[in-house]
């Protein structure tokens, strides 16, 4: 089992969504947590709401997807909270929206998709996890989505970089095992957000979850999470992209 109160967490992705939510509802559970988002406004004034309520909430403009901000966005969490204990890599891209098929995306954009939603947790993992490795504990969380299992159509770019990022998940789970650090993954499901919106505008919201209502199940399955869960890939919600 996994206390949250006084845990030192990064999450990135914080400014809307289901990033928004974990971002208060683990300030509310007690940990102190920086918040990472590419914009710097919106997540601020979260912060600012969670600090006024004497809650330990930071926030930290940065894109994961820049592979020199990474050092910089370790060095400044840990300057402001200490050693993390949670990583919780929530920031994702969809590329291109509409969503069309792969035979139109342009490579750059691929690339892009693959920098922020893969190789961003990659890096952001390399700079954090030595030190859990000291300290002989540490949970790594990955949201992805059903997309990394199913091939829908107009999803082929996102789809590939979550399906990376699934198996990122269970190969560091592999080569950490016996460490105290665990690597798991978590379908959130399909819910009422932005990113929804953009890649299905035509959806029905009201058949979607609310990101608060993830949050809280991302949450108890985090303090829930043992050993041997670790390279896990758990799901929150029904089938269908996120």
């Amino acid at each position: 089992m996994t206390d949250l109160k006084e845990c030192n967490v990064l999450l990135t992705g914080a400014s809307r969504g289901l990033g928004r939510a974990l971002f208060e509802q683990l300030a509310e559970a007690g940990a102190r947590v920086v918040g990472i988002a590419r914009r710097e406004a919106p997540l601020q004034d979260v912060a600012s709401q969670l600090r006024a309520r004497g809650l330990d909430a930071h926030a930290l403009g940065g894109d994961v997807g820049d592979p020199d901000a990474i050092y910089p966005i370790a060095g400044a969490a840990q300057a402001l909270i200490g050693p993390i204990d949670i990583l919780i890599h929530n920031a994702s891209t969809l590329g291109p929206t509409p969503l069309g098929p792969l035979l139109d995306t342009p490579c750059e954009e691929l690339a892009r998709v693959l920098a922020v939603n893969l190789l961003g947790p990659f890096r952001l993992t390399k700079a954090i996890v030595g030190g859990m490795l000291v300290r002989g504990r540490g949970i790594v969380v990955s949201v992805t989505s059903d997309a990394a299992v199913t091939a829908y159509p107009g999803w082929g770019a996102y789809g590939v970089s979550k399906a990376a990022l699934d198996h990122l998940s269970r190969s560091w789970a592999s080569e950490l095992a016996g460490t105290g650090v665990i690597a798991v993954s978590v379908d959130p499901g399909e819910m009422d957000t932005e990113m929804h919106r953009a890649a299905l505008p035509e959806a029905d919201p009201n058949g979607l979850a609310r990101p608060a209502q993830v949050a809280a199940s991302l949450l108890e399955r985090l303090r829930e999470v043992r050993a041997e869960d670790s390279g896990q890939r758990f799901s929150l919600a029904a089938a269908g992209p996120r």
